[in-house]
């Protein structure tokens, strides 16, 4: 019986003891996913629903959202439900599924934010071709891209993971992650280590390398125009940019903490860096966006008194 639990069941050991405090924990991570579902669920249907906004920069924004509401979905239930329980185990299936979940969301909102920065680049350094290059058919082919690259990538990392004869079951982790799998097995470390930073370099460093590259090549054609051009160009890249910097070190804190040892951090301090990018992202998306861009301001106060009323 103790050996079919251990291949079937994996325990989940970073949470804390913390009595009655777990109900006040509850009730704020259900309100932070609340305020996340709403917000995301409020920028789709703006942007959907107006037909000002049918833009592929809006249309890129409202997929960011999509993204926020497939990863916060993948994450939340059963972070919450761990939150009032005592027992921690979470069957395989479902702690595979939970990896592929979450890196999905993980690779789908780089590659959203890559052809986010394309398409400044495009309307930027070369406007005058801006609705050539950047037509429907450019956009179909760009979700597309967002979309199945992380896919095939995923499922093909995902099965290797799910194929690894492992020697425990302890994941010391809020979540399962895939690099605390790859530590269980009972093959070679060393190569899942080689193979799992080939495939983060693959999986990160290009895309943020070309998101760099796009904005420095948006912020040299700027140099020399007027103030109120580049004023223009500023308001309309900053959220941009924003959101690939906090996504940046979101992602870097949970990359730094599967190098870490665990044991000597604090246990509160190590949730945290390990939960931002799940849950800072989803939640600050919809606010940069919602608040910096005029467009999809005006068109939200619009929206928001008739949802009160009802």
């Amino acid at each position: 019986m103790e050996n079919s639990t251990l291949s079937f069941y994996l325990n989940l050991t970073m949470f804390m003891k913390i009595g009655h405090y777990s109900y006040v924990a509850f009730v704020f991570c259900l309100l932070l996913y609340s305020f996340i579902m709403f917000a995301n669920l409020l920028m789709i249907w703006t942007i959907l629903s107006e037909r000002a906004l049918h833009e592929p920069m809006y249309i890129f924004i409202a997929l960011l959202s999509v993204n926020s509401l497939y990863g916060s979905s993948g994450f939340f239930p059963r972070f919450l439900m761990d939150l009032l329980s005592d027992n921690h185990l979470i069957a395989r299936p479902a702690c595979f599924t939970q990896i592929y979940v979450i890196y999905t969301y993980a690779s789908y909102e780089v590659t959203i934010l890559s052809i986010m920065a394309y398409d400044r680049y495009v309307a930027v350094c070369h406007p005058l071709h801006y609705h050539s290059k950047i037509n429907s058919k450019t956009v179909h082919k760009l979700v597309f891209f967002a979309w199945i690259c992380p896919t095939c990538n995923l499922t093909i990392a995902v099965n290797m993971i799910v194929r690894l004869p492992l020697c425990g079951n302890n994941i010391q982790r809020v979540y399962c992650a895939s690099w605390n799998i790859v530590k269980l097995s009972c093959v070679n470390n060393a190569v899942n280590s080689i193979a799992a930073t080939l495939a983060a370099i693959i999986a990160a460093f290009l895309p943020f390398g070309f998101i760099l590259y796009t904005y420095l090549r948006i912020v040299v054609a700027c140099w020399k125009k007027s103030s109120e051009v580049r004023g223009k160009v500023f308001h309309s890249c900053l959220p941009h940019v924003m959101s690939c910097v906090i996504y940046s070190i979101t992602s870097f804190s949970d990359t730094a903490m599967n190098r870490q040892n665990l044991d000597e951090i604090n246990p509160f301090v190590a949730i945290i860096l390990s939960l931002e990018f799940v849950i800072i992202p989803p939640f600050l998306n919809p606010l940069m966006y919602g608040l910096k861009l005029p467009e999809i301001r005006r068109h939200i106060v619009k929206i928001l008194p008739l949802k009160i009323s009802l």
